[in-house]
């Protein structure tokens, strides 16, 4: 071992001496290092640059200020080192938390650099990001840390960038659009007639509940699903709006139908034979949707701001929402009453290069084969997928662990593994 990582080693020795012993355990050597000069150096892993190659410190003091002068601090990646020495320099911080994003990285790092400096700091605290469920705010991460995160920080990693990203991302759903604004007013005639969702809630107390979303898993399913849909007292069957029409192809009539994008056409819910499924949606529904639809149709909001105006003038019940449909289809289903809910098609990415069950690979968003990101599956191995989705996936998981008395199963180990399910014993493949 190298003199720098002995004399970083004395230090974490004295201070949290059970990470130190995990930290001698990660392979350093199997990252591909190299270093890259410009103004100044840095280290490059794997094409990745750690920091600025010219001027590190100035880098660091600018990410220092995107954060607020807190007396507590996260950091999340260790780096070089700059942006602890940064924060540090603040007088009124009392406590910094750096989260170990790649045990193997922060290695090599110890190996190559002193870190002492931070390391004996008394207000540090030295983790790793692994060892926590939850991100902790306010937050730093560092961005190439969040590219070379290794699998057992995958699960916070998506939580960090899906936080991170959450702003841009709901720019697209600002009332002052007017796409969205004139979606709203044309829907606004079907708000004031149709049921509100809230009639639903505790109707199936007790009842097992089935929610089919459209993964490429789905298709292993139909067979047993629609054995399940024939039988008598079976669960109830809920589905989101992609997966209604594979569904149907296959002979299976869900009880109901969940839709909140305004993308959502007569194409994906086509008002043929529609009778026997209720559907229950949000005010971006497309109206020829709505018109031409033949069973029940129940209006729900969600608690965003885009809502906020109709719902004044016609108040309805609220449905969780995180990005996506399955959000307040799982929502529905314990709202209804279900103590077990079994999910199929949850995939969150893309097994077997596909992106959807029932559908053409691109007709409801980008092609399998430009995914750039990952997510572990069931088997614990990586498998391709879009950085929404991640952000669904952490939503879903979040809300599975706020309802502890809910008992939550996935079926297939070929899509992302969610935390907080059971594999169901009679389906998953």
């Amino acid at each position: 071992m190298s003199d720098s990582f002995e004399h970083n080693a004395a230090v974490m020795e004295k201070r949290w001496p059970a990470l130190l012993a995990r930290v001698r355990t990660e392979d350093s050597g199997s990252l591909s290092a190299q270093l890259v000069e410009g103004l100044g150096a840095t280290l490059e892993i794997a094409g990745i640059q750690l920091t600025s190659r010219h001027d590190r410190t100035r880098e660091a003091r600018l990410q220092a200020d995107s954060l607020p002068e807190e007396p507590v601090l996260h950091v999340y990646g260790c780096g070089l080192g700059d942006l602890q020495q940064a924060l540090l320099a603040r007088p009124g911080l009392q406590r910094l938390y750096v989260h170990i994003l790649n045990g193997a990285l922060f290695k090599l790092v110890l190996q190559l650099l002193e870190q002492d400096a931070w390391l004996a700091d008394p207000r540090v605290e030295l983790l790793y990001a692994s060892d926590l469920r939850e991100i902790q705010l306010p937050f730093f991460a560092l961005p190439a840390e969040l590219v070379l995160a290794d699998d057992d920080s995958a699960k916070i990693r998506d939580r960090l960038i899906s936080e991170t990203h959450l702003a841009f991302n709901n720019r697209l759903f600002s009332a002052d659009s007017t796409a969205i604004g004139e979606r709203l007013a044309a829907v606004e005639p079907w708000v004031a007639i149709d049921h509100d969702v809230a009639e639903l809630f505790d109707t199936c107390t007790g009842r097992e509940v089935f929610v089919v979303a459209t993964g490429p898993s789905l298709e292993q399913h139909f067979s047993a699903l629609h054995t399940v849909a024939a039988g008598t007292d079976r669960p109830l069957l809920i589905c989101v709006d992609t997966a209604y029409l594979p569904l149907r192809r296959h002979g299976i009539r869900p009880d109901l139908v969940v839709s909140i994008d305004q993308r959502i056409s007569t194409r994906h819910l086509p008002a043929q034979d529609s009778e026997g499924t209720t559907l229950v949606y949000m005010p971006l529904a497309d109206p020829q949707v709505l018109e031409g639809w033949q069973g029940s149709r129940y209006v729900g909001y969600s608690a965003s701001p885009v809502f906020q105006a109709l719902r004044q003038r016609l108040p309805r019940a609220q449905l969780h929402a995180g990005g996506s449909v399955i959000h307040p289809a799982v929502d529905l289903a314990v709202r209804m009453g279900g103590k077990r809910i079994t999910l199929f098609g949850a995939d969150f990415a893309f097994p077997g290069s596909r992106t959807h069950a029932g559908w053409q690979d691109g007709d409801l968003g980008p092609q399998a084969g430009v995914a750039r990101h990952w997510v572990l599956d069931g088997h614990g191995q990586r498998v391709k997928t879009q950085l929404n989705f991640r952000s669904y996936l952490c939503e879903l998981e979040r809300y599975i662990a706020s309802r502890p008395e809910i008992a939550f199963f996935n079926t297939s180990r070929s899509g992302a593994m969610i935390a907080g399910t059971a594999f169901h014993a009679d389906f998953v493949q």
